[in-house]
């Protein structure tokens, strides 16, 4: 039987990301690599899916290279399929805000981002194809009053996916960006005041699939993702 094609999914858990694992194991027919600083937490979700809980601190450029080589040594060449979706949150008013913390926000919502994408559009334009989509979120388009961290890497990745998507699609990699515009829904957190008030992780993951899908004719750079009754 033909190898299923690999994706790897950096910045790996037990949300987004989980479903998206689903995704595109279930529907997508590809084999699915975790990517995280705590893959022993992603091993019975890479085991049920027979798919790889991998380590990897998006920060450090010596762990991406690590990742992406052992998958070209190990598991059948480097990823068709590459997702950003390692994020850090800070909140605070801009008099408080630690700068080392501050650093660790831009490192991995924008540097981290980038380190991944080095590494896998060097596959991908030696192959002539591949798909590398990023999670943004509301910040990545809206910068909020005690969010100008967060904000500060979301804009830059949001930057990086634009600049990519105009370098990198006329040699036949899809780059894209994908804006989380509002809460998404998880069993540990409080449901919604109002019926479909969160956005279901299910649904956002077949969205990435449909980009993943997209034919080369009408390739979308970026997309936003939000429930109906949210307010933008």
């Amino acid at each position: 039987m033909p190898t299923r094609p690999l994706a790897l999914i950096v910045g790996a858990g037990d949300g987004l990301s989980a479903a998206l694992a689903r995704v595109l194991d279930q529907d997508g027919g590809m084999r699915v690599a975790l990517a995280s600083r705590r893959p022993e937490r992603l091993r019975e979700q890479a085991l049920q899916l027979g798919g790889l809980a991998l380590r990897c601190d998006a920060t450090r450029p010596a762990d991406v290279d690590a990742l992406f080589s052992l998958l070209d040594d190990e598991h059948g060449g480097g990823p068709e399929v590459v997702v950003y979706n390692a994020a850090a949150r800070l909140r605070g008013a801009i008099t408080e805000l630690d700068p080392a913390q501050v650093l660790q926000v831009l490192q991995v919502n924008a540097h981290g981002a980038m380190l991944v994408a080095q590494q896998a559009a060097r596959r991908m334009l030696a192959r002539g194809h591949g798909t590398l989509l990023f999670t943004g979120a509301s910040a990545s388009v809206k910068g909020f009053a005690g969010s100008s961290a967060f904000a500060m890497g979301k804009f830059a990745l949001r930057g990086l996916a634009q600049a990519l998507a105009r370098e990198l699609a006329p040699q036949g990699v899809h780059v894209a960006h994908v804006v989380i515009d509002g809460g998404i829904a998880h069993p540990d957190r409080a449901p919604a005041a109002q019926p479909d008030g969160q956005l279901d992780p299910e649904s956002i993951a077949r969205n990435y699939l449909h980009l993943i899908r997209q034919e080369r004719s009408a390739w979308s750079w970026e997309i936003e993702l939000r429930p109906w009754v949210e307010r933008f």
